[in-house]
């Protein structure tokens, strides 16, 4: 894409209607996306989580494993999202250091003609949902985000970082 130009919505065709992007053509090539959010709480409620005393058991175990079925979902969740081959997605949950909240860190790879990104993002935002399903009756007042993709490689635009640096936890103060 020439930098002069503005960026185009590959969703829309030249009607302004929404259509999924072909990809036909495209050669199937490693791809990895990363994905990053967070769950603010009160710190009585990470540390009932921190101390494995959540009413409803391992809440970090169940949260990765649904971080991880959310990211083989994303196309039954986003319309014009592609199914694509995941070969792997690994997720991270730790506390913010300064006793704020959870940090959910995913990603996601796969060999195929299009990106892996919505697949990060959806595990994240799954991860995160589940992690504030498990502990809304210890701390309704949870908020859930910033979510953001922190980077991508792969594909016809190589790699990508997002400009902002740190945690999204910072983001939240």
């Amino acid at each position: 894409m020439d930098s002069a130009s503005p960026p185009s919505l590959t969703h829309l065709d030249s009607h302004g209607a929404a259509r999924m992007v072909d990809v036909a053509d495209r050669p199937a090539t490693p791809r990895e996306a990363t994905a990053e959010g967070f769950l603010a709480m009160a710190p009585t409620t990470l540390a009932l989580v921190m101390g494995g005393l959540a009413p409803k058991g391992d809440v970090l175990a169940v949260a990765r494993v649904a971080a991880i079925q959310g990211a083989k979902r994303a196309s039954e969740l986003i319309p014009l999202c592609h199914p694509l081959p995941l070969a792997g997605v690994s997720v991270t949950i730790e506390p913010a250091t300064d006793g704020s909240g959870l940090h959910l860190v995913a990603s996601a790879r796969t060999t195929a003609p299009t990106g892996v990104e919505m697949e990060a993002l959806t595990a994240v935002q799954i991860g995160l949902l589940t992690l504030y399903d498990m502990l809304k009756a210890a701390d309704p007042a949870m908020t859930i985000g910033p979510v953001r993709l922190r980077e991508k490689q792969g594909g016809r635009h190589g790699v990508w970082h997002h400009p902002m640096k740190g945690t999204t936890s910072l983001a939240l103060k």
